[in-house]
């Protein structure tokens, strides 16, 4: 097993999009969450279905339900042994949205291009 370490995505203000959402969620929403990011800091690209979903493009989402809530949250390795959590959203609809989608590659863009001037 892999163990890789999980770090949030923060904006330029200093605010974390993935924390934000994570303290949204209701008691249970987060119990479960907190667990799925515990399970990828275990396993790290090995995680896969339910709790994980490659999308495209080097971006994946961790999956946690609770009754006929869907929450997911967007990530990416860098590093290889660094997850980085983006953003996250109440899932609606059977596909995840294109804009969260976009937004999580916008991240991810915006965060190696600060890494590679460090």
């Amino acid at each position: 097993m892999s163990r890789v370490n999980v770090d949030f995505y923060d904006l330029p203000d200093g605010s974390c999009p993935a924390e934000v959402f994570l303290e949204s969620l209701d008691v249970k929403m987060q119990a479960k969450m907190l667990r799925t990011i515990e399970l990828l800091e275990r396993n790290g690209s090995e995680l896969r279905a339910p709790y994980s979903k490659y999308l495209e493009d080097g971006i994946l989402e961790l999956r946690a339900q609770a009754g006929n809530n869907i929450s997911r949250v967007m990530y990416f390795f860098f590093d290889g042994g660094n997850a980085i959590l983006t953003n996250g959203f109440i899932k609606k609809t059977q596909a995840t949205p294109p804009r969260e989608i976009e937004r999580a590659k916008a991240y991810r863009s915006e965060y190696l291009g600060r890494k590679r001037q460090t």
